[in-house]
């Protein structure tokens, strides 16, 4: 992993950078029905979600969005912040679910950083726009802008 001082993150601002491809399979959307509870039949039933405009299970939206740390986390080479201790969510500004995840699809996350600033010292704020992209699709599956916080 390469480590990147605050000027150098800040130098970074409008460059983006693309993940890896991950499958959002049958079974990932199962195990995140079970954890939330959210066990509507177009994410659990593969028969009745056949009959639907989706033609078959979707991930849910906010699976979608909960992948951001594992598609980050595949992105080659991309640079950190030096020294950091902790990172934390701080929030979104907007997500928008524009198409719908198909089991069985491969997403891949591109990530763009919008801003990078000091909060105070040793706590800095990043805001992220961060896309899902569908392997083969021509409309992304979510568009999100994303803040989080490192603490050095």
């Amino acid at each position: 992993m390469t480590t990147i001082s605050a000027d150098q993150m800040r130098d970074r601002i409008g460059t983006e950078t693309v993940s890896d491809w991950v499958e959002v399979s049958q079974a990932m959307i199962d195990r995140f029905a079970e954890a939330t509870g959210d066990r509507q039949f177009i994410h659990v039933d593969p028969v009745a979600a056949a009959a639907t405009p989706f033609g078959g299970t979707i991930a849910h939206g906010f699976l979608t969005l909960s992948l951001m740390p594992l598609l980050a986390a595949s992105v080659p080479d991309a640079p950190q912040l030096a020294g950091v201790k902790m990172g934390v969510n701080y929030g979104g500004n907007k997500v928008r679910f524009l198409t719908p995840v198909r089991s069985g699809s491969r997403v891949r996350g591109r990530f763009r950083l919008l801003a990078f600033d000091e909060k105070r010292p040793g706590q800095y704020q990043q805001t992220t726009e961060f896309t899902v992209e569908i392997e083969g699709a021509d409309k992304p599956a979510l568009i999100a802008e994303w803040i989080s916080q490192a603490f050095v």
